[in-house]
């Protein structure tokens, strides 16, 4: 039998890279899960509040709770997709499972459970409750695979830092359009406030957005899901017993710190983003919601532009860490200002007061200006890192290969994703009890007047958790050792021993071989 060589990108056969339109499409993957993180993750509490008549408690508890089953459900996926190898591949199957599943369980929940009667208000618990299930495990399915696909599209130091780029604009694509068209959507005189109409109009928007993302995505990694690219022995299919995961997450020390990292950048991003801490702010304090959310939306994705930029320079010199660390930290700054802003808001005092537009006219005063430039620049820093641990999952799935010698990036990019949604899960509960200690019964929404004591939640959920949240990723990354440096002498080692392996050497042998270019052994 022929045997197979690694696929070579570089001269030694070291680098796997992948072509640019693979670089473009993959990563889209994340914006068309991402379309549901906006519509179901956002908005599912105001549903089940608004529009079934659910308690507000229960609509936010139930939100966390349902990530918590999606985490739990993540391992036990990735450990399948690393046992799946078929004429489909090994990602792929689960693009298209977790796409249909999320589209089918979305219209049943948010377009027929409506029609319930609301004397069944029992059946609509138990309704919004299963159909919430059934759509976090497609959620899951092709989730899932943003994270482990990495690790067969590039291994090139240069071009992993890039999936962040390309990722952001998948991004935009699906939860950017949803955050766009939906407050338009939520005008008067189109749907109205985010009532039974808003979602029957959105659901499918969404579906079509998401549909045609799996698709583009599908393509991106289509040439590169086959077992060439598959660890170290061609294809072989890892079986990992799920009492095993501890040892791994205890021996792979660098994943430990990235799921802190990564759950403390999450966490940041789901609370400071949430459309109930927004209309708090933009509507309930600042009395302009429709004038304000979308140009301060922009704005931040106006700022972000630049860092994206710069992240990916720093990452491609210095590595990933280091880009991590220095953006985190820029934003920690910024939003000091921005706390600071929000601690001397008086109600009614124009100088203290957020506004853009009075009266048909520009209204720009000094407290403005600077809340554009701290929120601009710490919200741009921190958006432009915010996805940036995902393409690290890669560099702990290949060093997981080096240490092991096992090809396990389902497992990888569950146990991460595990902990990440666990950490974000708690936005909805933390937001929805915030909002009950104020004495609100249901979510606010943009016509909700302003009731004493909002201001101190805003602060807390838009600034401070976010804060603390940065610390603890800065704290994490602190003993985080897959340098650019380090990780080039992995990539070098796992190639030899993939050819090694291919050339006929035992995978027990292959392993023993730690030798590397000379101008890499500084890197031990």
């Amino acid at each position: 039998m022929k045997k197979e060589s690694a696929p070579s990108g570089s001269p030694g056969g070291t680098l796997n890279r992948a072509k640019p339109y693979q670089l473009v499409l993959f990563p889209l993957n994340n914006g068309a899960t991402n379309v549901y993180y906006v519509l179901i993750l956002s908005y599912v509490a105001t549903f089940g509040s608004a529009v079934l008549g659910i308690a507000m408690v229960f609509a936010s508890v139930m939100v966390t709770s349902m990530r918590v089953f999606d985490a739990i459900t993540d391992p036990i996926i990735g450990a399948l997709m690393d046992k799946t190898n078929g004429k489909f591949g090994k990602f792929r199957p689960f693009m298209v499972i977790g796409c249909v599943t999320m589209a089918v369980s979305v219209i049943c929940l948010y377009v027929l459970t409506p029609y319930v009667p609301a004397d069944m208000m029992w059946l609509r618990y138990v309704l919004f409750v299963l159909l919430y299930a059934v759509w976090v495990i497609g959620y899951t399915f092709q989730t899932s695979v943003t994270r482990a696909g990495q690790a067969v599209l590039t291994n090139d130091p240069k071009q992993r830092p890039l999936f962040t780029i390309f990722n952001t604009v998948g991004s935009l694509a699906g939860m950017g359009v949803m955050q766009f068209v939906g407050p338009i959507i939520a005008r008067d005189g189109i749907a109205g406030d985010y009532n039974q109409t808003w979602f029957a109009i959105m659901t499918p928007i969404g579906i079509a957005v998401s549909v045609v993302l799996t698709i583009l995505a599908i393509i991106g990694i289509w040439e590169k899901d086959q077992p060439k690219y598959f660890g170290l022995g061609g294809g072989s299919n890892e079986k990992v017993k799920l009492s095993e995961y501890v040892a791994i997450i205890k021996a792979n020390k660098p994943l430990q710190r990235l799921m802190i990292a990564g759950g403390g950048c999450k966490l940041a991003l789901s609370i400071a983003t949430n459309v109930t801490v927004l209309i708090m702010l933009y509507g309930c304090m600042m009395g302009d919601y429709d004038n304000l959310y979308l140009p301060m939306m922009v704005l931040g994705y106006v700022f972000a532009v630049p860092f994206f930029g710069l992240t990916v320079r720093t990452a491609q010199k210095k590595g990933q860490k280091a880009s991590l660390v220095r953006y985190v930290a820029l934003a920690f700054c910024c939003y000091i200002g921005v706390l600071v802003l929000l601690l001397l808001w008086k109600q009614g005092d124009p100088a203290f007061n957020f506004s853009i537009m009075s009266g048909g006219k520009l209204s720009i005063n000094l407290y403005t200006i600077l809340f554009i430039l701290f929120f601009g620049v710490g919200y741009g820093a921190y958006y432009a890192t915010a996805d940036m641990p995902i393409p690290m999952v890669a560099d702990c799935a290949d060093y997981e290969t080096y240490r092991s010698g096992k090809f396990i990036p389902g497992i990888m990019g569950t146990l991460f994703s595990l902990v990440d949604k666990l950490v974000s899960s708690l936005s909805a509960t933390v937001v929805g009890i915030a909002v009950s200690f104020i004495g609100l019964e249901t979510l606010p929404t943009k016509v909700t007047p302003y009731t004493p004591g909002m201001n101190v939640v805003v602060i807390v959920l838009f600034c401070i958790i976010p804060m603390i949240a940065w610390a603890a990723t800065l704290i994490a990354m602190k003993g985080y050792d897959l340098t650019g440096e380090r990780m080039k002498k992995i990539q070098a080692v796992n190639a030899m021993r993939k050819e090694a392996i291919a050339n006929g050497m035992s995978m027990e042998e292959a392993m023993k071989i730690n030798n590397v270019p000379e101008q890499l052994k500084q890197a031990d």
